[in-house]
């Protein structure tokens, strides 16, 4: 139960996932809605080696998770990790390595990265509530991709505009609560006289914080524990996040795994499993038909497999096609065959269930 991030007024469930690095689901574990994403790794990692006996694990997450908490826990469990570092909310020293044109392996198509290993401190919170800096060895890999710098000017530009109009739409001098109203700058003072000036007729986009934006565009940061993993190796691990986003999507568009309209615990931790173990089976087939098909693709075609009852104790599945064969084959069931008994299907559902 929490606040929901879509503004439902209803208590919500969330639930922390972890995969492999091939895209399946191992294991998840549910918290309440208002739970902060930092606050769930640690739990899921040891709900999963104390199940599983799973030995040493490199956890990959974005920035959400890069806490001094979580690098902490990994390190004393013997443990590793890829984070995700904002470059913009950084400190100067590793705002200068980025833009430091020194030490970039650059490719034709305008794509370089580069790393280093440095000592770093980070804050971490004993027994009795107290936070302390630590240090620590880390390996930093910078790297700056055209595309995602045009993407970010495109997306700056589309909020730059839409902050234009929350100006001219401003009443009272209020802004309305905004992603593109902190590209705003309110500053009731006369610049000369210092005088104190209607709010109202004060509100200018700030030039100098896109300016210091733009400087950023498309480089990225990622932390890790990985001292001699190459820079290439890293990048792959944390480019593999696109996995687990996708999964949520399925997950949450194709499963059903929300809205949950359930209240007591136990509905909603069954509602869960069986979500989980569906994503399992759904990306299971997705390997085993050499990742050829969607997830909504194998949905629909699973649909589609209904048998009629003719007559006699016979059935008739008039719905076959090359992704039915294919779901056959990664089954271990024929599903070309057109006419079946009913002894031929509970046949099939008793060696399905082996």
């Amino acid at each position: 139960k929490g606040v929901s991030k879509e503004h439902r007024t209803t208590p919500i469930v969330q639930m922390g996932l972890l995969m492999d690095n091939s895209g399946l689901p191992i294991s998840y574990k549910l918290f309440e809605g208002n739970t902060n994403d930092s606050q769930t790794l640690m739990p899921v990692l040891h709900d999963l080696k104390e199940d599983y006996g799973f030995g040493r694990v490199i956890v990959v997450a974005d920035k959400g998770l890069n806490t001094g908490e979580n690098i902490a826990y990994n390190i004393l469990n013997g443990n590793g990790y890829i984070y995700s570092q904002t470059i913009r909310g950084a400190n100067r020293d590793l705002k200068d390595y980025v833009l430091s044109d020194e030490g970039y392996n650059v490719s034709k198509d305008g794509f370089k990265i580069k790393s280093r290993v440095v000592n770093t401190k980070i804050w971490i919170e004993n027994d009795r509530g107290q936070r302390r800096q630590v240090d620590i060895d880390q390996k930093q890999v910078v790297f700056f991709s055209p595309d995602y710098a045009k993407k970010a000017r495109y997306e700056r530009e589309k909020a730059v505009e839409k902050a234009k109009g929350l100006i001219r739409k401003s009443r009272n001098g209020k802004i309305p609560a905004s992603g593109a109203s902190k590209y705003i700058n309110s500053t009731p003072l006369d610049k000369e006289t210092g005088e104190l000036l209607d709010l109202s007729e004060h509100h200018l986009i700030d030039e100098n914080k896109i300016r210091e934006e733009e400087k950023f565009d498309g480089y990225y940061a990622i932390v890790t524990s990985e001292l001699n993993m190459p820079d290439g190796e890293v990048l792959d691990a944390y480019r593999s996040l696109w996995k687990i986003e996708e999964t949520f999507k399925i997950t949450k568009s194709e499963l059903k795994t929300r809205p949950v309209f359930l209240s007591k615990k136990e509905h909603i931790e069954a509602h869960f499993l069986t979500c989980f173990v569906s994503l399992l089976l759904l990306r299971l087939l997705q390997m085993n038909t050499n990742g050829e098909y969607s997830t909504k693709v194998l949905i629909n075609e699973m649909q589609n497999i209904t048998g009629t009852y003719i007559d006699k104790n016979y059935y008739m599945f008039d719905y076959f096609n090359e992704i039915v064969e294919d779901l056959g084959k990664a089954a271990g069931i024929d599903l070309s065959k057109r006419f079946m008994t009913l002894g031929e299907i509970k046949k099939i559902v008793a060696e399905v269930k082996k």
